[in-house]
């Protein structure tokens, strides 16, 4: 069994998909943030400003700023809540409507009324946007709020600005116990970039499609047609038997992960192709793979039911 992002027809394209600017708390004007994703080689971006009041509920137009070999999906970073610990949830929309409805979220704080965080979530779900998790250990989420997020196609399970502001990247906790309950969903990496300190071109999503363009890349997305990373290539993984095949840039350690305990690691020099056996992950009903490069980089796969 190959994974869907190795066996469908395209070709990969790079893209980061939580950024913002101006319009909400980011130091640059979209333009400009769109000309650095651009000049940095990103196939395509969203830009997904703060969708509260005090910003006027923006979701930015960058329609203009696409050009040849160049995209951008419409999005925002969607704040409503509270979550257990009291704030506002944070979860990334990518493909919303323009003109998607506000809610009562005047600020960041916890208005009398306001929708809940699921609920805001499925309504940008049905709207037609991707909605993942965002940042679920710099939010301080519970694995509670996590599973009461149904709607979710995704988990954000790095984010650049988190791991470069305060040493709180992490996802992938909150993502595996979901997935052991039976969730299926896939695994992104993003920047969270706001160009105030180094928290920009760091982690980024390989989707496969046929072209490059929103509906495309979308569609892609939702069906889980992409893998993760910080810099290594994924060039195929393989499920055979009782092992994973993988293949990739160099590499010095190759990872498959499971429910609880289960995992496995190879590690080598320069290695571009590992056979991974799975004796380690006994019955989990889901496996991922992650590989890390003689930089410390790593990039990651999105988990795939046995």
């Amino acid at each position: 069994m190959r994974l869907s992002a190795f066996s469908t027809p395209g070709r990969f394209w790079r893209g980061n998909l939580h950024t913002h600017s101006n319009l909400s708390d980011g130091a640059l004007p979209p333009e400009e943030v769109c000309r650095r994703y651009r000049a940095e080689g990103y196939d395509f971006m969203a830009l997904t400003d703060h969708f509260v009041g005090c910003f006027g509920y923006p979701v930015a137009d960058t329609v203009p700023f696409r050009a040849e070999g160049f995209t951008t999906l419409i999005g925002a970073e969607l704040h409503s809540g509270p979550m257990s610990n009291g704030e506002l949830w944070h979860i990334l929309a990518v493909g919303l409507p323009p003109d998607f409805a506000p809610g009562n979220a005047p600020d960041f704080r916890v208005q009398p009324g306001m929708e809940t965080g699921p609920e805001i979530a499925a309504r940008a779900v049905a709207a037609g946007a991707f909605v993942a998790i965002a940042h679920p250990q710099w939010s301080g989420l519970t694995l509670a709020d996590a599973r009461s997020l149904t709607a979710a196609h995704a988990v954000e399970v790095y984010n650049h600005g988190c791991a470069m502001g305060c040493d709180r990247p992490d996802g992938f906790s909150i993502a595996d116990l979901l997935l052991t309950e039976g969730r299926d969903l896939s695994l992104i990496a993003t920047d969270d970039a706001h160009f105030s300190e180094p928290d920009h071109f760091g982690g980024w999503v390989m989707v496969k499609a046929t072209e490059n363009t929103p509906e495309a890349l979308l569609a892609a997305l939702k069906s889980g047609q992409f893998y993760s990373s910080q810099g290594p290539e994924l060039r195929d993984v393989v499920v055979e038997g009782n092992r994973v095949i993988v293949e990739s840039s160099a590499v010095v350690s190759v990872i498959v992960q499971g429910a609880g305990t289960g995992a496995k690691a190879v590690h080598g020099q320069s290695m571009t192709r590992a056979e991974v056996p799975l004796e380690r992950l006994g019955a989990s009903p889901w496996l991922r793979v992650t590989v890390i490069d003689a930089a410390g980089r790593r990039a990651w796969s999105n988990p795939v039911r046995r």
